[in-house]
């Protein structure tokens, strides 16, 4: 997919919104997953090697992907869930949102996208009554797991998911670092 120097370079807002993801947004959410596997490959960073088609498209039908709108231009895409018993087992108590695939448009990378996600889950846990938010990254990608460290998440250890199909396919036997931000009540 090729999209225009005008549409990759406009200038940033402090007016965005948050909201689902729609099958017509596929083609593009598509794209931020290629440009971050390319710039994943580029940089020799730990991340993702595939993503999975059939996952996305049942998270939008099952409105739990969202998407950063600024000046009608998709800047952020990311994924929640409010159960994660593959990943988070004894510790899933139903008392946490999960963020998921966070991906940000390569136009607008450094430009605080992250914290816009954290900010809307944290006001969607409060909403819920949720204590906690948690996430897993890439246990070999110490890099990404400080920043996570940066925005208040604790590093609560690592687990190598399974090979189930209830994970997407980039999930399966992966380690990953379990991050939690508790919520102050």
């Amino acid at each position: 997919m090729h999209f225009t120097e005008e549409y990759l370079q406009q200038a940033p807002s402090s007016n965005y919104q948050i909201e689902n993801t729609t099958i017509d947004d596929l083609e593009l959410i598509y794209w931020f997953f290629e440009e971050a596997i390319h710039y994943i490959n580029k940089n020799k960073y730990v991340g993702w090697t595939t993503y999975d088609k059939n996952f996305i498209q049942w998270e939008i039908e099952n409105q739990l992907q969202y998407k950063i709108i600024q000046d009608d231009t998709i800047i952020c895409i990311f994924s929640v869930c409010y159960a994660d018993e593959q990943i988070w087992r004894e510790r899933e108590k139903g008392d946490a949102i999960y963020l998921h695939r966070i991906v940000v448009n390569p136009a607008f990378k450094g430009q605080k996208q992250v914290e816009k996600v954290i900010n809307w889950a944290q006001k969607n846990a409060q909403e819920k009554q949720l204590g906690y938010i948690r996430m897993d990254t890439w246990a070999a990608n110490t890099n990404i797991i400080d920043y996570y460290k940066k925005f208040g998440f604790n590093h609560m250890g690592d687990y190598t998911t399974s090979n189930s199909s209830e994970l997407p396919i980039q999930h399966h036997n992966l380690q990953v670092a379990l991050l939690e931000l508790e919520l102050k009540k």
